[in-house]
């Protein structure tokens, strides 16, 4: 025996296994696909189309601030001249009639006082007649009897005025403001009487101003209102 056989049969010998036939190859069936709307997320337009109607319905309860201030706005440019000057303010409602005199005599009122308000109330009758000189008369004793009786100063200047003497009625009443000023319905018919005197001395931008205010402290001042109607209808040209 060879050497090469000897070696040969001395070492160790492998196992001899059967080879096993390869595996059969499975096939895997594809997963179902599920239907693309379900499978795909909400698209990002959807969510802004929903944020934008949110917007909207959120919008409305901001509006009413800015209507309101445009509302506003509109009031206040109602009467405003188209110069661009600022609007008149509004005028007060009328106030109480307050030119009965008898009704300021009360028991408190002292005797002096009573019988100056009695004369008054004469000579405005008078006055009211047509008979300004006769009433002029009466009226000059009101003061004498009660220099404080202001209503006696007020129709002194009237009977002034009636006569043609409109500094002394102007006089009248400055004394007259200074002892009733402080009752807005007598110092608006002293404001009225001040800007007749100014119209007839032909001074008719403070007759204007003067009626103004009679009509800003007492909107139902007659006497006022009617000046300035005349004097709205003197600067208006004449249509042809």
């Amino acid at each position: 025996m060879s050497l090469a056989a000897w070696s040969y049969g001395c070492a160790p010998q492998t196992p001899y296994h059967t080879p096993m036939p390869p595996a059969p190859a499975v096939k895997i069936p594809p997963a179902p696909s599920s239907p693309k709307q379900e499978a795909s997320p909400q698209p990002l337009p959807q969510e802004a189309k929903i944020r934008e109607q949110d917007l909207r319905s959120k919008t409305p309860a901001a509006l009413p601030p800015a209507k309101t201030t445009r509302e506003a706005t509109s009031k206040a440019s109602v009467g405003e001249p188209g110069s661009g000057s600022e609007p008149s303010p509004a005028q007060p409602p009328p106030l109480a009639d307050d030119s009965s005199l008898l009704a300021k005599i009360t028991t408190g009122t002292t005797p002096q006082r009573a019988a100056s308000l009695r004369l008054t109330d004469e000579g405005r009758r008078i006055l009211d007649a047509g008979d300004p000189a006769k009433a002029l008369t009466r009226l000059e004793k009101t003061i004498v009897i009660d220099s404080t009786n202001g209503y006696g100063y007020f129709y002194l200047a009237k009977a002034q005025y009636r006569l043609g003497r409109h500094k002394e009625s102007l006089n009248f009443l400055d004394i007259a403001e200074s002892r009733i000023g402080a009752e807005p319905f007598w110092l608006s018919e002293i404001y009225a009487l001040r800007g007749e005197n100014f119209r007839a001395l032909g001074q008719l931008q403070r007759a204007e101003t003067s009626y103004n205010q009679a009509m800003r402290l007492n909107s139902g001042n007659r006497t006022a209102a009617e000046a300035l109607a005349r004097m709205q209808g003197e600067t208006q040209p004449a249509t042809k």
